[in-house]
């Protein structure tokens, strides 16, 4: 908003000064000098905002020719000197602060020459009127900057804090569910081979001397671990997707996904689909989410697609985004340029399962994530 007001200020003070010339000077020799100088620093002044992403040195050799063309117009003619209170503006928002104040200092002291150059006496306010709109001006920008520069602070330590409260939460619900593993397997399957190690060493010792014992404590144990397996497997079943409870199958668990407000997430299911076993479900379900959530956090896209395709001797699972992707041609970085620290548990999972992952992408282009499992592997 500020930026817009000091450029449309700069373009109606320049075109101001060079009406006043025009009318107070009619037919003077240096009016085609004016004309050009004063389309030139217009023309100079427009090239500013395209160069806003240009290395120091062009900005600066910029802001040299504006400050020239400015100089030699106001050298010509006085009035032109208030287009300097635009520039102030400019010198602050391209140098470094100790710099741009003596820019502006020097502008101010030019001013005031000029001023009362025009004056045909002397008068008090043309020397301490620049002086006090330079100073008004550079304290507002300063303090605009400063506020600036504390809310995108404060907006860099709540992403953090937000991302930190997250990992702790993640932690905080891996340690509890731990502990509710431990309990579960402190109360049945360690409960239960005590038991069958206590049981299977008193039949050894009585198994000469009273083989009938012997025999029921051995039936006892194998009981115990019949109940044993049982709640092996049901703690088993317990780590398995929620989405896949109840007898949900695959596609509708994909296609519940979701990565967030601000992407629209589509399925789509090619092919006939074929039963899966419940390893191969939960690894492509898991794969899905892993995917997702790393394009929420580091691929910046509007839209990603899941397809689901049944290809006769294999089922592969495609994730793809239009998010900003990355030059596949490079190794990833550490930070997990190749989206995210899942991969490595992607792969693991799906490696268990004969399975294969694959990602493709180029910078702008966003990137495509390839789960294939073949059918007719079994675990």
């Amino acid at each position: 908003m500020l930026a817009t007001v000091m450029h449309t200020a700069f373009f109606l003070l320049l075109a101001a000064s060079v009406a006043r010339y025009l009318l107070r000077h009619p037919g003077s020799p240096d009016t085609p000098w004016i004309i050009a100088l004063g389309t030139a620093l217009a023309l100079l002044y427009v090239l500013g905002p395209a160069l806003g992403a240009a290395p120091t040195a062009r900005r600066l050799a910029w802001l040299g020719l504006v400050v020239g063309v400015w100089v030699v117009l106001v050298v010509l003619a006085p009035s032109f000197a208030w287009c300097a209170v635009p520039l102030f503006y400019t010198a602050l928002r391209t140098l470094p602060p100790r710099a741009a104040i003596v820019l502006v200092a020097l502008l101010t002291v030019f001013v005031v020459a000029a001023q009362l150059k025009l004056s045909r006496g002397f008068d008090p306010n043309l020397l301490l009127a620049p002086p006090a709109i330079a100073a008004l001006s550079t304290a507002v920008f300063v303090h605009m900057e400063r506020q600036a520069q504390a809310q995108r602070e404060l907006i860099d330590d709540l992403i953090r804090t937000r991302r930190e409260l997250a990992a702790t939460e993640r932690r905080e619900g891996t340690l509890a569910e731990r502990q509710r593993l431990s309990m579960e397997i402190h109360d049945t399957l360690a409960q239960h081979l005590s038991s069958q190690q206590m049981l299977l060493q008193a039949a050894d010792r009585v198994w000469d001397d009273s083989p009938a014992t012997a025999r029921a404590h051995v039936r006892t144990a194998t009981g115990i671990a019949a109940r044993g397996l049982a709640e092996a497997r049901r703690l088993v079943h317990d780590l398995a997707p929620p989405e896949l409870a109840g007898g949900a199958g695959l596609a509708d668990a994909l296609r519940a996904l979701d990565a967030g407000p601000d992407i629209e997430v589509r399925f789509h299911l090619e092919g006939t689909p074929v039963p899966l076993p419940d390893r191969v479900q939960s690894a492509l379900l898991r794969v899905a989410q892993g995917a997702l959530a790393n394009v929420r956090e580091h691929a910046r896209a509007r839209t990603a697609a899941l397809t689901l395709s049944f290809l006769g001797d294999q089922v592969v699972l495609d994730v793809a985004d239009d998010g900003e992707g990355f030059d596949g041609s490079r190794p990833p970085r550490a930070s997990g340029e190749e989206r995210g620290h899942g991969l490595p548990a992607m792969r693991a999972r799906l490696g268990q399962l004969g399975g294969t992952l694959t990602i493709e992408s180029a910078e702008g282009e966003g990137t495509v994530l390839s789960a294939a499992i073949p059918l007719e592997h079994r675990p």
